[in-house]
């Protein structure tokens, strides 16, 4: 005879900041409201629910029917609500002041909200580290859940997860859940007799077991297939019907409840860990592939249920190094964070609390975890989360600016470690753009602010091999004809995928220095062919020169060009009286006379979208000469221009010599929770240049790139005005 079992039907739900309005809405009407619709009628089901901050946030705004109606769930004690850090931030990723802070404005935004203490919190991705024990307490939390993979990585057997334990750092006591990995697979994805089955054989094996599901709400009808499967088909009032069926042995549940009615299990220390498959995707690429290639060679043999609970793949923290991108996003946020805490107990702050708490607010945003890292779902991949990022980093830049002291006209400089790779890097910065400099990696620069639109022009992503690329070299396309778990499935959301792919040689960044073939054209250097020089990722010496309002970065590299030596001066001025606007100057010496050169300056363009046709290039002449996804080849030119009349921005380089410009795009084929599909991640300028030095053995040129934000600045303004009634 099997003892009661208790079921924990734990539920996460969470849009990240910066997704579409029509994907918040379209997951409301799929998943999260036709939830509570049938779960109404089942009043004995219990649920803990967890919503991420930048959801509810939405759902207040756009849906306070569904908060109503939540609050009478939370009244008649039919549904628990979990707090966690208010914006979904990867724990691991910031720093420990914010995970406290976050946790701690979470809950007192839901306790406001509902009207329920808070004990329990989610732990966004289930990205744990021991540490972690001691800042949740600290920020009043009583108990959490994380998987079970966690706790078999402790050596924990399987038949010792049907409860909880309780684990602890510097003496702060936690409660830890484990979440079954047979539930995240069962549920909703195979018939419900299957979870009760596997329910009654741990009744039987385990006295007081309580079994945890712990997974994302949009398993309810988001993900691909699954509406029709849970509602229109009836999964979900299936299962509830066998639950309700079942309630003689089988009681479902919540996190606190368990905690209050049934003793712990035992002391525990968990390994830094994540989700088995966030565990595989933090591997390299390569890695990964070896990694598959092991479980897919022992999975079958007898001993591989014992053997598995040991094998373990990657650590989370290394998506920073997986992906660059990410490290500069995460060294940004850092760094924002760190002015922050300087700034809170400055006289400034002091009276001015409303500029403070809208520099946390905007630092907590930029902290959600999505475009961090990249798996299953398109992440670090979709450019309108990464720039959902800046946007707010930038916003919480320019507020802790204004509490710095600045005002008015004004530039800076600054000299940092800022990326945290052992080497200085140069920031300068004016009440209209902040640009980073990296002189020891190729004097790029790999971010460039604009205030007035809040972007990053220099949020790019190279292109770069992924696991999953083999499978669409392969081709096959994952027609499944009902709902999968996402993580199996393979669909193409563009035909010939496998002709689009290609990865680049060197950082898609502004001011890469390229000495080319002469006679290159531009399919060679499309494809990376053609470079002859050592400056692309080379180191330069820099000095950085000030006065009152202007900053000049002057950067020097003696390296190759093909066979010979020679010498690249560039300098970046940044004047504060000259608005919108870096002035670029390269001057190149010890060139043989006689020789022939073909230089070229690369600037790629990000947060500036495709696809559109106010999104446009426009000449010297100003005419549109095609979208931003266009490719050209402007044979003598001294201008060109980029439009993105959404953001209401306009830049433009103009050159000091006729030149040629090459433009085409940068664009990933990554995988998303709709499949496989091809994203435009930035505009590629290339003014070059064929010459012959002269007997002077020098050349120069100028750019001066512009950045016109009037338009943004009209359209924030009016968006600010009231409405007129």
């Amino acid at each position: 005879m099997h003892s009661p079992v208790r079921l924990v039907l734990a539920l996460h739900n969470h849009q990240p900041v910066g997704n579409f309005d029509g994907v918040f809405e379209g997951a409301y009407q799929d998943s999260y409201r036709p939830f509570l619709d049938v779960l109404a009628d089942y009043p004995e089901l219990k649920i803990s629910l967890h919503t991420s901050g930048s959801l509810l946030e939405w759902l207040v705004d756009h849906h306070p029917e569904y908060i109503d109606r939540l609050k009478e769930f939370v009244a008649r004690e039919q549904v628990e609500i979990l707090g966690g850090p208010f914006y979904e931030p990867i724990l691991a990723c910031i720093p420990r002041r914010d995970r406290i802070g976050q946790i701690r404005s979470y809950s007192r935004y839901l306790e406001q909200l509902f009207g329920q203490t808070v004990r329990g919190m989610w732990v966004p991705e289930r990205v744990w580290e021991q540490t972690f024990a001691g800042d949740i307490t600290d920020a009043g939390i009583e108990y959490t859940l994380v998987d079970d993979f966690h706790f078999r990585g402790a050596g924990i057997p399987p038949e010792k997860l049907h409860g909880y334990y309780f684990t602890e750092d510097e003496g702060r006591l936690l409660k830890m859940f484990p979440g079954s990995e047979t539930l995240r697979y069962t549920i909703p994805f195979q018939d419900p007799w299957r979870t009760i089955d596997h329910l009654r054989h741990v009744g039987g094996q385990t006295p007081n077991a309580v079994v945890v599901f712990g997974d994302d709400g949009e398993k309810f009808g988001t993900w691909p297939g699954t509406k029709d499967h849970v509602y229109r088909d009836g999964w979900l009032r299936r299962f509830f019907d066998v639950l309700r069926e079942n309630q003689g042995w089988l009681k479902t549940t919540t996190l606190g409840e368990s905690v209050d009615n049934v003793p712990p299990l035992g002391r525990v220390y968990l390994p830094d860990s994540s989700y088995r498959e966030m565990t595989e995707w933090c591997l390299p690429a390569e890695g990964q592939l070896v990694y598959e290639g092991l479980v897919h060679r022992y999975e079958h043999d007898e001993a591989w249920p014992q053997l598995k609970q040991y094998v373990r793949a990657g650590f989370w923290r290394n998506f920073l190094v997986k992906y660059p991108e990410s490290n500069e996003m995460y060294c940004r946020m850092r760094e924002v964070s760190a002015r922050l805490e300087s700034a809170q107990m400055t006289p400034a702050a002091q009276q001015n609390p409303a500029l403070l708490h809208l520099a946390r607010t905007e630092l907590y945003r930029a902290q959600c975890n999505c475009p961090y890292w990249h798996g299953a779902f398109g992440g670090l991949y979709l450019p309108h989360l990464r720039n959902a990022i800046y946007k707010h980093l930038i916003s919480a830049d320019t507020a802790l600016s204004q509490l710095e002291g600045h005002s008015g006209r004004w530039a800076s400089r600054e000299i940092a470690d800022f990326n945290l790779d052992a080497r200085q890097e140069i920031k300068i910065a004016s009440d209209r753009l902040a640009a980073y400099i990296a002189p020891a990696r190729g004097g790029h620069i790999y971010e460039l602010d604009v205030r007035a639109a809040r972007v990053n022009l220099a949020a790019t992503l190279n292109r770069r091999p992924e696991a999953y690329h083999k499978k669409v070299l392969a081709g096959s396309n994952g027609d499944t004809g009902g709902a999968v778990s996402i993580h199996d499935l393979v669909t193409f959301k563009q035909p010939d995928l496998d002709k689009r792919l290609s990865y680049d040689a060197w950082p898609r960044k502004t001011l890469v220095d390229h000495f080319l073939r002469p006679g290159l054209s531009l399919d060679e250097f499309q494809r990376s062919h053609g470079e002859i020089g050592d400056f692309v990722v080379g180191v330069y010496e820099s000095v950085v020169r000030r006065n009152d309002k202007r900053i000049e970065v002057e950067m020097t590299r003696t390296g190759q060009a093909g066979d010979q030596r020679v010498t690249v001066t560039k300098t970046v001025s940044l004047d504060a009286n000259a608005g919108g606007q870096l002035e670029i100057r390269y001057d190149l010496s010890d060139l043989p006379p006689g020789q022939p050169f073909h230089f070229g300056v690369e600037l790629n363009f990000a947060a500036m979208a495709a696809g559109a046709d106010d999104r446009y290039f426009y000449d010297g002449a100003g005419r549109q000469i095609g979208r931003l996804e266009s490719i050209h080849q402007l044979e003598s030119a001294e201008r060109i221009g980029l439009v993105d009349e959404w953001l209401g921005l306009d830049v433009s380089l103009d050159l000091s010599q006729f030149g040629g410009i090459w433009t085409f795009p940068i664009q990933t084929v990554s995988q998303s929770e709709g499949g496989f599909e091809l994203v435009h991640q930035s505009c590629a300028v290339v003014p070059h240049w064929e010459f012959v030095a002269d007997e002077s053995g020098k050349w120069s040129v100028r750019i001066d790139l512009s950045i016109d934000t009037s338009a943004a600045q009209a359209k924030q303004l009016a968006e600010s005005k009231p409405a007129m009634v």
